[in-house]
Formats: C-alpha cells, sequence, structure tokens
C-alpha cells in the first residue's frame, strides 16, 4: 500500500511502499529499496538510508517522511554494498482523494481554516 512521503514544508514530494519501492507524484518508479537504503532507479546510486517511512541523505538529514513515522535523522551512514537491482514494479494506481462527504447535520461553516484559528 503507498504511503506518502513529504518535504519539511509538508509538501507531497513523493509516494513509498514501505521497503519496496518510490514513485513520484506522477507514479514514476524513482527508486527501489533494498536492506534499509534507497537507490535511484536511473543510475543505480544510493540515495541514502529509510528508517521506515523516513528518507534520509547520504549524510544523514531527513528530506522525506510519512506523519505515520518518527521523524529522525543520523549521523553520516557508511555507504552500503551495491544491491542487485529488482525488477520494474507495475505502474501504481494514484490513491485516491477521499470522497466527499455527505452534508452534516446543520451544514457546512461559512468561516474558513483561517479565520477559525483567529
Amino acid at each position: 500500500m503507498l504511503k506518502p512521503l513529504f518535504d519539511k514544508n509538508c509538501k507531497l514530494i513523493a509516494w513509498i511502499e514501505p521497503n519496496e519501492h518510490i514513485f513520484d507524484t506522477n507514479m514514476n518508479w524513482i527508486a527501489y529499496i533494498s536492506n534499509g537504503h534507497a537507490w535511484s532507479t536511473k543510475t543505480n546510486t544510493w540515495m541514502g538510508p529509510v528508517k521506515d517511512m523516513t528518507c534520509l541523505d547520504t549524510n544523514g538529514k531527513v528530506f522525506a517522511w510519512n506523519p505515520d513515522c518518527e521523524i529522525e535523522g543520523s549521523i553520516k551512514p557508511m555507504k552500503p554494498m551495491k544491491p542487485m537491482r529488482p525488477m520494474r514494479p507495475m505502474r501504481p494506481m494514484r490513491p485516491m482523494k477521499p470522497m466527499r462527504p455527505m452534508r452534516p447535520l446543520g451544514g457546512w461553516s461559512s468561516i474558513n481554516f483561517e479565520e477559525w484559528i483567529k
């Protein structure tokens, strides 16, 4: 099951199939995960460790995260041995947006989120 990955500004940047693959927002296969590390599908180069669904760069700094996991960096990791490249996975379907809920009893508020938090 695909899970979203966000950058430090909470922008959706990719989708992860935990412990398997990473896809961009257009569902292009951009990385595979082997033994806790991400590898580029274009260049087969090491991109950095993947801890649960938190992606680190080659210096151990967090660059992508999922809200279901703890966001934690590390010291600079050692480069692992290059794994065998897996076969290209089938292109996943883009996860669907949630369906619009039925009108709640009493209707929707006329104020937006920014007005609500003030």
